[in-house]
């Protein structure tokens, strides 16, 4: 921790920079590992389970380290939202459709760049998405419902993958 309590504004951006990077490149190895070893169906199997655990923790902790209040309703979730590792290497953007709705879209994934230069099929995220934001989106509050708008395997359109999540009044059940 010293050094980096020694490091200027831009290099500490660095830093974030390349340690989101490490923790993707660190996840992709991983699922090609267990894809190449098991098949894509047991590796999306596997990566749906480490999601689900994975995803409350990345809320919580964003919500403790920059207090986000819980149940803070869709302000909460686009604030959190933008503090995952996810948004330090990918392009995204957030949009409120309606009082009731925020639309969240991935436009550039480095997961799908990956696979597209390796001349790998793109990942079919959609199952392991909906399980991860919905999971994500329940801990900053669980009256938020989420909803795949579009993910792959669906044909890519302006963006990788878009996400819809709506408040609810009282908590219900998605999927």
């Amino acid at each position: 921790m010293e050094n980096l309590e020694k490091l200027s504004r831009d290099d500490l951006l660095k830093v974030i920079d390349l340690y989101a990077k490490n923790w993707l490149a660190h996840d992709g190895c991983w699922f090609l590992a267990v894809e190449e070893r098991l098949g894509m169906e047991t590796a999306i199997e596997l990566d749906t389970k480490s999601w689900a655990c994975f995803s409350p923790v990345e809320a919580r902790r964003i919500m403790q380290t920059f207090d986000i209040p819980a149940g803070g309703g869709l302000d909460a979730l686009e604030k959190a939202l933008g503090f995952r590792l996810y948004a330090a290497v990918n392009r995204q953007e957030a949009e409120r459709v309606d009082g009731h709705t925020l639309r969240f879209r991935m436009v550039e994934c480095r997961v799908q760049q990956a696979r597209q230069r390796k001349g790998l099929p793109p990942f079919p995220c959609k199952s392991v998405g909906l399980v991860e934001y919905t999971q994500f989106a329940r801990t900053v509050d669980p009256r938020i419902e989420t909803k795949c708008v579009h993910a792959p395997p669906d044909e890519v359109t302006d963006c990788n993958c878009t996400w819809e999540f709506r408040l609810y009044p009282s908590a219900k059940n998605s999927g």
